[in-house]
């Protein structure tokens, strides 16, 4: 998938108005991923991504500790929304677009390292292509 069709995919799962918009929450949820996430997760999560949205994440992620409210807040910061509840909606359509993309098992190893919180983000969402 190219990095335009999967801001358009994030735009229409979330229904964000603008692909500015939309990328701007590809990439937010992204940047605080990859602030997450341990070691080699990010890096392998980038191989998968357009190489435009891969740049985003560290090879090596800082596994820095946060709950999943303090992802959406950060995400919301990143993305320059006021809103925790727009940047919740931003972040699932990011992560069900992300499952759609790479193989089952690889997604699936990705999201065992987050805790338990974390399911909300995960919550499969409906994705339109």
């Amino acid at each position: 998938m190219k990095e335009r069709e999967l801001v358009s995919a994030v735009r229409e799962s979330a229904a964000i108005a603008a692909d500015e918009h939309a990328d701007r929450a590809v990439r937010a949820t992204l940047m605080v991923l990859g602030e997450r996430l341990a070691g080699e997760e990010s890096g392998d999560l980038a191989v998968r991504l357009p190489p435009e949205l891969a740049e985003v994440l560290p090879e090596e992620g800082r596994g820095e500790q946060f709950g999943v409210r303090e992802f959406y807040e950060r995400v919301a910061g990143v993305e320059g929304v006021n809103d925790v509840r727009l940047a919740r909606r931003h972040a699932r359509a990011v992560l069900a677009v992300i499952r759609s993309l790479i193989p089952l098992e690889q997604y699936e190893h990705l999201t065992a390292r987050l805790p338990d919180d974390y399911d909300d983000l995960l919550n499969p969402q409906p994705v339109r292509r």
